[in-house]
Order: structure tokens, then sequence, then C-alpha cells
């Protein structure tokens, strides 16, 4: 969605992409809840004053209007897991200025609009990842992995994750993709998604037991499809290192995706206020360097992660690996 103009100048240049729009702020869910503007705000002061400020390449989404314009339909795109019933509600919910979800997931006046222009933003991703064929990070909230198809679930709207590898499947046709979920908690939304699909694989590193108390080993998919990878609590990168090299690097090698997407939570580092997993900002770096070991073609897309400044660190530690 991005034109092939700007598409050209990623890929004629050394930058490393990073869609992000200030529109992300503007899904309130009120100063005391975890997942709150200031995460986004952290992460890109954070990036803009650090030493690779250079080597960034700051990307609007495309607007929901200018989609329209199009003739393109995001609602479409959205479908794709969620049900009209429940699209319906949140726009009427949000138009009435908004309320709860659910006890964790609350929805402003402006939620509705800012979750379908985070749509657009991981859609957009895996254009210019697949355009480019070197890996970009969204940096859009709400996050996703927990949505359910009829409802948002922990501080989750759309299922952004999902939609954008059934979107990549079934609008651009590829064959195989590829999800790593490395958030604390299980995406059980994202898993719902794809427990029918032989074309989407899904990993999940997880604590447990923890938050939403799914992602069992036994958890496999319809078609073996799903590798759920349940972590003891205080589990650090000694714990991490032999699960990546033994487990998920070889199932997604075997996969061979043609394109990989990443869950990015980063609440599983050991500053973080609502989990208890002891991982290290550097330590995304490591899964990083592993992840590139099977494919180039790595959209990251931010979930969890409520420590801000390990949050930020985190997120750096990524983008470095990817221009190193």
């Amino acid at each position: 969605m991005f034109s092939n103009n700007l598409s050209i100048s990623v890929k004629s240049t050394n930058k490393f992409p990073i869609v992000y729009s200030k529109r992300f702020l503007e899904h309130d869910t009120g100063i005391y809840h975890p997942e709150k503007a200031g995460r986004l705000t952290a992460i890109v002061d954070y990036l803009k004053n650090s030493a690779i400020a250079s080597q960034l390449d700051w990307l609007e989404p495309t607007s929901i209007d200018c989609l329209s314009r199009s003739g393109f339909d995001i609602l479409q795109e959205v479908r794709r897991f969620h049900t009209q019933e429940y699209i319906d509600a949140l726009r009427q919910l949000t138009e009435r200025g908004g309320g709860h979800i659910d006890g964790d997931t609350i929805a402003s006046a402006q939620t509705y609009d800012v979750a379908l222009l985070a749509v657009s933003a991981w859609l957009d991703g895996v254009n210019l990842v697949l355009d480019s064929g070197r890996p970009a990070f969204v940096l859009a909230r709400p996050p996703g992995h927990h949505a359910r198809d009829r409802s948002g679930m922990g501080f989750c709207i759309f299922g952004n994750a999902a939609i954008a590898a059934l979107s990549a499947c079934d609008r651009l046709h590829l064959d195989r993709v590829a999800i790593l979920d490395w958030d604390v908690h299980h995406g059980n939304g994202t898993q719902d998604a794809v427990w029918d699909r032989p074309d989407i694989a899904y990993v999940s590193t997880h604590q447990s037991p923890f938050y939403p108390m799914t992602g069992r080993k036994e958890e496999t998919g319809n078609h073996g499809n799903i590798l759920n990878i349940p972590m003891r609590a205080n589990s650090g990168i000694a714990e991490y290192l032999p699960v990546f090299n033994h487990q998920i690097l070889p199932f997604l090698q075997e996969f061979k995706p043609d394109l990989l997407i990443v869950s990015a939570g980063f609440d599983a580092n050991a500053d973080d206020p609502l989990a208890s997993i002891l991982l290290k900002p550097e330590d995304f770096g490591t899964f990083t360097k592993l992840c590139l070991e099977v494919t180039p073609k790595i959209l990251f897309g931010l979930e969890g992660g409520y420590d801000f400044d390990s949050l930020s660190r985190s997120v750096m530690a990524v983008i470095e690996q990817c221009l190193s």
C-alpha cells in the first residue's frame, strides 16, 4: 500500500524502516493503564536520540481515507479474522465515547479509527518487507495477539499479526507465513485465527502458568502448524537459547516461510512489572539474529512491554541486529 516510489526509496538505502504515526497515541486507556501512549513515545524518543538515529526511516502508515480513495477495503482485511458483529459493536462503543470491552481492555472515542490504522500499518509493513526483502518494524498500538474473533481481550482490539498473516496468504498469495510470538503472554487470539491454516505456522514462547491460561504444548493446531513452548517463571536467556536452537529454529526452517511475522512483545524483560521472566533487552537482539537465519523477510510488530526503559532498549536491540 506504500507507493512504488517509497518502496524503491527504502530498498535503495540502508536505512531501517519503522512504520509509526502519532495517531497511535490517541487510543486513550487512561494514565494508570499499563498499555498507554507513553510506551510509544518512550520508544520513539529513545530511538531518535540514539546512535542509530540517522539509519532509521520513519514512515507514516497509509491512512484509512487514502485506502478508501484507492478502493482498498480495510474492513475486508479485518473480517479475515473478526466478525462483522464485533466490528460494529466496537465502532458503536467508540461513537458513544468508549468504555470497557473487558476488565482489562478499554476503548476510547478514537480507538476504532486508531485500531484500523494499526491494521493498515501492519499491512504496510508486510508490503515493505516483501518489496525490499529486508526486515521492518511496526510501532503501533493497540496491540493485538489476545483479540478474539468476536471480542477484544487483554489490552488488544484487532488481531494485527493474525490479520497480516491471513492477508499475506489470501490476498498476496504467499504459500507459507510464520508467526513467532515472543511476548510473555500466550497469543491466544492469534492461535485461534490460524488453528485450521496449514499455510500459517504459529510459534509462541510464554510464561506458564500465566494469563490467558492457554498455550499448552498439546495445542498444536489441526495441521501440526502450532508450536507452543511454555516457560517457567524466572526463566532467562539460559533457558530460552536451547528452546530457540533446538525447537523454534528447526520448526521454522522446516516450514520454510515466505514471510516471518514477529509478535514482538517485550514484557518478558526482567524489569517488566506484569510478568516474571528474566530476559534482558540484549537478549531480544540475540533472538533477532537467530530469526535472520530463517529468513531476512521479517516484519516485527509491537505487542506488550510495560517498563519504558527496557522496552525501548529491547526495540533498539532488535533494530541494531537488523542493521548489522
